[in-house]
């Protein structure tokens, strides 16, 4: 039950993980969260972020975001790097990572889920099979609700370890 809660990597940053490792073990897909996992929460892409979509996607990587926050959000975000995504995904729900992955093209062995939540990112993409990497939190200015998670998801994070 606790290995729902179990990142299968964990790093620092998003800027952190070796990408090109994952591409030579057959990585082809990458599902991104936005809020604290590529930007702060609630910020525009940035120069780093674009940078980052955009070299991944010249090593051939798809790119799919999956965000629980409204069109707008989204928008914003992938303002400079034309990449698909579904608004309002219902993490942790499963449904819309098998849709992001039909969208790709891709299978599930062949495709990482990248995002800095265990209740909404992490189960989702274990929910789906789908591999998942953690990272750390940009910032720690976050709305009470996402803070309130992060206070409920320290055991989990303790016991699937």
């Amino acid at each position: 039950m606790f290995s729902k809660f179990k990142p299968d990597i964990e790093a620092a940053s998003v800027y952190e993980i070796d990408f090109d490792k994952l591409f030579d073990e057959g990585i082809r897909g990458l599902i991104f969260d936005i809020d604290n996992t590529l930007v702060a929460h609630d910020a525009p892409c940035n120069e780093k972020s674009d940078e980052l979509m955009r070299r991944l996607l010249d090593k051939g990587f798809k790119i799919f975001i999956l965000s629980n926050n409204d069109e707008d959000r989204v928008k914003l975000f992938i303002q400079n790097v034309k990449i698909d995504y579904i608004h309002k995904s219902g993490k942790p729900s499963e449904k819309n990572y098998i849709v992001a992955l039909d969208k790709m093209n891709l299978k599930k062995e062949e495709t990482v889920a990248v995002g800095d939540q265990l209740f909404t990112d992490c189960l989702g993409a274990k929910n789906a099979g789908i591999k998942f990497i953690r990272v750390g939190i940009i910032d720690k200015k976050e709305p009470p609700h996402i803070k309130l998670k992060r206070v409920l998801e320290k055991p989990f994070d303790l016991i699937a370890k």
